[in-house]
């Protein structure tokens, strides 16, 4: 039985990965006899030291991005717009997230501003452009000013399909770190 969406091609469906590619089961437990990170006492350029990466935690959190990307193509093959974009939004928020856990050990804070999040995780500015496009389909912000009743009606089919575009752009950008570890 095939589960793709009319008019989706095979491109690079990241929501595979939770199927073929991602075995958190295969990625080794943090060794407490791993040796700390050697620094001179003489050295004065010395920075303060990185925090400990959460590799599980971020490709935990990345699988969770996939799953929602999986999501969002279902949401818009059932013609629910805005529950396909709050998917994406969902998603790269998740996705900038994992970055995080494995850049700094911890989630970034922040106020649903993808684009400010792009920024803290250290993604390049053509992908926190995708994330500011995605920014405003928060639930919060988007009913503010949309009934739910309307949300579907706002955004076309069309539209929303670009929006899966994008978000799977940051998705891959932050597979290729995330998976990469």
């Amino acid at each position: 039985m095939s589960h793709t969406v009319p008019g989706e091609g095979n491109e690079d469906d990241l929501e595979q990965l939770l199927v073929h590619d991602v075995h958190l089961q295969h990625i080794p437990e943090p060794s407490s006899a791993q040796p700390a990170a050697v620094s001179s006492i003489d050295d004065e350029d010395t920075e303060d030291p990185i925090p400990d990466s959460d590799v599980q935690g971020a490709l935990g959190l990345f699988a969770e991005a996939t799953q929602d990307m999986a999501t969002a193509t279902v949401e818009i093959s059932l013609g629910r717009h805005f529950a396909c974009v709050d998917y994406c939004n969902q998603a790269v928020e998740k996705a900038a997230q994992s970055v995080s856990l494995l850049r700094y050990g911890r989630r970034s804070m922040y106020d649903h501003d993808l684009r400010a999040l792009g920024k803290l995780v250290g993604a390049p500015p053509e992908i926190q452009d995708e994330m500011d496009i995605l920014t405003p389909f928060h639930p919060e912000a988007f009913y503010h000013d949309t009934p739910p009743e309307e949300a579907d009606e706002v955004i076309s089919a069309e539209q929303a399909s670009g929006y899966v575009q994008g978000a799977r752009k940051v998705l891959r950008w932050a597979k290729s770190i995330v998976l990469n570890a």
